[in-house]
């Protein structure tokens, strides 16, 4: 007889857990947000620089000679087809580098970052505060290449439902890698490397700029293990495709990620000593 109100004591403390975490987590993105709030246009300019360049040099450069050619797989020009890949180009820049550097300034500069490890709160409750400050300046600098998309195109799937649930899933993952290399980086050096031989690589070959259908077996194997490439096929067909087409694995696969990447980070401030 005892059984089912054991049972309901378990949910109810199981709820009360999940809700502190989520408020904890706000009140340690809320920390974050006044900091940002006061260079929100010089966070959405951040990310321009790289994907305008692209832009330029090979959607409208490149894409010219292309175009008269073939005709891409998904859009009616090269520049329909890239513009995708900038949003995510830029989401994963940001979210990762931002969060990454903001965590670094935090622990080996402004030596603030051990009030944080003080604060009286459940260590993913650390991670996601600080995950969500990352998704918040990729969306930042995602909307503005969102608008030079919508200025090229006037395609209105830039920012339906199903495209932006893509993009924070993608904030997310790499926000979330860039606290995990925050807490472990011993100096800036360290995280340029990373970013050399981490973003860099994967900008160019997580689909940004081509249909990974149309590679050998081997490199198609190699292309998808990459997370960006999961981000940018499916922003692809969800500006462009009917939903019919729309690639769903992308989601689960991206939300997996997530997930992981936040029990390795809850599990990091746990232990964390600096």
């Amino acid at each position: 007889m005892t059984a089912q109100p054991s049972l309901e004591f378990g949910q109810i403390r199981k709820t009360s857990l999940a809700s502190n975490i989520l408020q904890d987590a706000l009140t340690v993105f809320w920390g974050d947000w006044l900091d940002l709030r006061v260079r929100i246009a010089q966070v959405a300019a951040s990310g321009l620089v790289s994907p305008l360049i692209y832009i330029l040099a090979f959607g409208l450069g490149l894409g010219s000679a292309l175009d008269s050619a073939m005709k891409p797989p998904v859009g009616n020009t090269y520049l329909d087809f890239i513009l995708p890949g900038m949003v995510a180009l830029s989401s994963m820049t940001i979210s990762f580098g931002g969060t990454t550097f903001s965590i670094c300034g935090e622990r080996l500069y402004s030596k603030t970052f051990e009030e944080i490890l003080l604060l009286p709160v459940h260590p993913l409750a650390l991670f996601l505060g600080k995950m969500m400050a990352g998704v918040l300046r990729g969306l930042m600098t995602s909307a503005s290449v969102i608008l030079i998309a919508l200025l090229f195109t006037r395609n209105l799937g830039f920012i339906s439902p199903l495209f932006l649930l893509v993009l924070v899933l993608n904030c997310a993952v790499f926000s979330g890698l860039g606290v995990i290399v925050g807490l472990n980086v011993k100096s800036l050096e360290g995280v340029g490397l990373l970013n050399n031989f981490l973003i860099v690589p994967m900008s160019f070959l997580g689909a940004t700029f081509f249909d990974p259908q149309t590679l050998p077996a081997i490199l198609k194997f190699i292309v998808y293990l990459l997370p960006l490439t999961y981000t940018s096929t499916g922003l692809r067909a969800a500006a462009y495709l009917p939903l019919s087409q729309f690639p769903w694995y992308s989601i689960p696969v991206l939300l997996t990620v997530a997930i992981a990447l936040s029990a390795i980070g809850a599990y990091q401030f746990s232990h964390q000593r600096d």
